[in-house]
């Protein structure tokens, strides 16, 4: 059995050692776009804020090691760019080359994660513009603070922007919040996050809720973010945790039955729509036992 797996975060380098303990014979290759495979993602606002000031520490396993241990044949840098669910194929490319190859697959596992939304506002491509998904943003965002910035604006008061808040305080930034929504942690009852956004408050963060960016402006010393409201605000660093949407590009040049917010469809096996391809992690949609429905669920 020749099993590719597409992705070797959390959910891939998961599969990939379970796939070994089921079966010592099974040829397993992991691809991974990035330099790195089964980082500790939930530490890196911890490793911005010097909570956890070894990197090395987010770093769970190499690539070298789960060869050593689990006899995987793990390719970073190396992106899969199509799948021929007919033919059983894959076509990758090694991203910092470009040299393209081919390989096929007796079953498929999709990894490819979710990503973070970049909203189309005017400017947002500035440098000092950030998101956070893996280590190489981790590496930029703390290095931008490490050169002295002192003020920060986070734009989303979700899980990853709150995370961030709490450690650009640790690191003595002064910082702005903005929402869009009236208020904090929005998936939350609005009485449960009362008390979290008094500590905020208390603890100096500026909140704006009810509000947008709707413009980003270069300047001397950062970018000026100019809000729906009309306010200005200007800073040397902005981060973006405004959700995420699933990395579901391969899936449907696959071919691949997708629900409305995006999320690959897997039964309760997570097997997709092709009976060779398996999904897993924030790119497929989950049945919800409640609801009794599908529903996007990333984590």
């Amino acid at each position: 059995m020749k099993i590719i797996i597409v992705g070797g975060v959390a959910g891939g380098a998961s599969a990939a050692t379970r796939l070994r303990r089921l079966s010592e014979d099974a040829q397993i290759i992991m691809f991974e776009r990035g330099p790195d495979v089964s980082f500790a993602n939930c530490g890196m606002p911890y490793h911005i804020g010097n909570e956890i000031p070894d990197r090395n520490k987010l770093l769970v396993v190499t690539p070298e090691r789960l060869k050593e241990r689990f006899n995987l044949d793990v390719r970073v840098h190396t992106e899969i760019t199509q799948i021929d669910p007919q033919a059983k194929k894959v076509i990758a490319r090694n991203v910092l080359t470009g040299e393209t190859s081919t390989e096929t697959y007796d079953k498929l596992i999709l990894a490819t994660g979710a990503a973070p939304f970049r909203p189309q506002i005017e400017g947002i491509d500035h440098p000092r513009i950030h998101t956070l998904r893996n280590l190489v943003d981790m590496d930029r965002i703390k290095k931008t603070i490490d050169s002295g910035t002192k003020n920060a604006v986070v734009i989303g008061a979700g899980f990853i922007g709150l995370e961030l808040i709490e450690n650009f305080l640790h690191r003595g930034l002064n910082v702005t919040l903005v929402e869009f929504q009236n208020q904090i942690l929005p998936i939350f009852d609005p009485e449960m996050t009362t008390p979290v956004l008094e500590s905020l408050q208390k603890k100096g963060v500026s909140v704006l809720l009810g509000d947008a960016a709707e413009k980003f402006t270069p300047t001397e010393k950062g970018v000026a973010v100019q809000l729906k409201s009309g306010k200005i605000i200007e800073t040397e660093l902005v981060v973006l945790g405004v959700g995420v949407r699933p990395e579901n590009h391969l899936a449907i040049q696959a071919g691949l039955e997708v629900g409305p917010r995006g999320g690959v469809r897997v039964n309760r096996h997570m097997q997709t729509s092709h009976p060779d391809i398996y999904a897993v992690g924030d790119v497929v949609e989950v049945f919800d036992l409640v609801l009794s429905q599908n529903k996007q669920v990333p984590l």
